[in-house]
């Protein structure tokens, strides 16, 4: 058998194949040098930044300390430069106003009815009927309750009968009277007997009457005392009955007020439960100081209101203060020390501490007596933050 032999590349052959290898090694190396140099050359530029800012700060760092240095030394020279040379504080500021100033004392009141009343039983018996019910709207004459009249009637009755025999007795008596027959005994007799019957008969209508009970003006049941079937006797409580009309508002107010109130004060009112206000006036001041709560009552005139119920928690503010052209500012900018009261105000870019006396205050506004004359610019918000103779920087917007 004669074996197989692979046939031999020519010389041509291998030598393409030698310079591929070459090409493809060479141009590896080729990109591996450009991706070196390019990364070298990013590296290098990165790092001179680096160097650059380090030396900057250090620069920076190095005249910030002579800076300070310096200040320091010329402070400790100049007490002057010292306070002008403080940092500058970022704040708003207020107006302080010339303008009427008002003070209300403010108390807590109550609605009242004149026409708040009980109404008892008039004459005695058993209750038949209550129509009447708590909470109830009723018009005046309208019936709340009705007792048991059946004994009042049947006396009624019995003095009708009596009435209708005494009244043709004395008829009969006057005509024999008129033609002068008869003693003027037997008439005043007569007479007297029957106006003693129309008298007794009217007395016992009106127990009668009393029977039923009747609302004695337009209001609200406020509670109903009694229940069916009770016996009542006459003066025993039966409802609580309130006007609609007639309101009124009363307040307790300290002594301290004494003098301070009289009678036609603006009063403001409000009730808090409905969110409605009026304004209204002082109807009467009461001349007794209570000993518990060192108090005395003032009146208050209401007009009808719809949704205003006896009861009702208001609120007064009775004006016992009023200055037509006063310096008026924010009270919560007002400070205080052992000197007293002040307020800063600014002047040319710094805060200066300026001392006042304060008068009354109301709703966060003061009353200034001295000290401003109403036309300053007050540091607002950051009064807290400045001293006197700060630099301050006013926020825009």
């Amino acid at each position: 058998m004669t074996s197989s032999t692979k046939p031999t590349p020519s010389f041509g052959t291998q030598l393409r194949k030698i310079n591929m290898k070459a090409i493809y090694k060479f141009l590896f190396l080729g990109l591996t040098a450009v991706v070196l140099y390019s990364c070298g050359a990013e590296q290098s530029e990165l790092e001179t930044k680096k160097a650059e800012l380090e030396s900057l700060q250090q620069e920076a760092s190095s005249i910030q300390t002579k800076i300070l240095q310096l200040e320091s030394e010329i402070a400790s020279l100049d007490p002057e430069f010292a306070s002008q040379n403080k940092k500058s504080v970022l704040i708003t500021t207020a107006s302080a106003q010339r303008a009427n100033f008002e003070h209300f004392v403010e108390v807590t009141g109550s609605v009242l009815s004149k026409k708040n009343v009980v109404i008892s039983a008039e004459t005695g018996g058993r209750i038949l009927e209550i129509p009447a019910i708590e909470g109830m709207r009723v018009e005046r004459g309208s019936v709340l309750a009705r007792v048991d009249s059946e004994s009042i009637q049947r006396n009624i009755d019995e003095l009708e009968t009596s009435l209708d025999l005494a009244t043709m007795l004395f008829e009969k008596q006057k005509r024999l009277w008129d033609q002068e027959i008869g003693t003027e005994v037997q008439y005043l007799e007569a007479k007297n007997r029957k106006e003693g019957l129309e008298r007794n008969l009217a007395s016992l209508k009106t127990q009668l009457d009393k029977t039923i009970i009747r609302a004695p003006f337009t209001g609200t049941i406020e509670s109903v005392d009694v229940r069916l079937g009770e016996l009542v006797q006459p003066g025993m409580p039966m409802f609580q009955f309130v006007g609609e009309s007639d309101l009124f508002i009363e307040a307790d107010v300290s002594e301290a007020y004494v003098g301070v109130l009289s009678k036609g004060d603006s009063v403001q009112i409000s009730f808090p439960s409905i969110g409605e206000s009026l304004k209204t006036r002082v109807s009467s001041v009461g001349a007794i100081i209570n000993p518990n709560n060192r108090t005395f009552k003032v009146e208050v005139f209401l007009p009808n209101m719809k949704m205003v119920k006896p009861n009702m928690l208001t609120v007064m503010k009775i004006k016992d203060y009023e200055n037509d052209d006063s310096v008026i500012v924010p009270n919560h900018l007002i400070l205080s020390d052992n000197k007293g009261d002040y307020v800063y105000i600014v002047q040319d870019g710094v805060a200066k501490k300026t001392y006042v006396k304060r008068g009354k205050t109301f709703n966060d506004n003061a009353e200034i007596l001295e000290g401003l004359q109403g036309n300053e610019t007050l540091v607002d918000k950051g009064f807290r933050e400045v001293g006197d103779n700060f630099n301050v920087n006013i926020a825009q917007g």
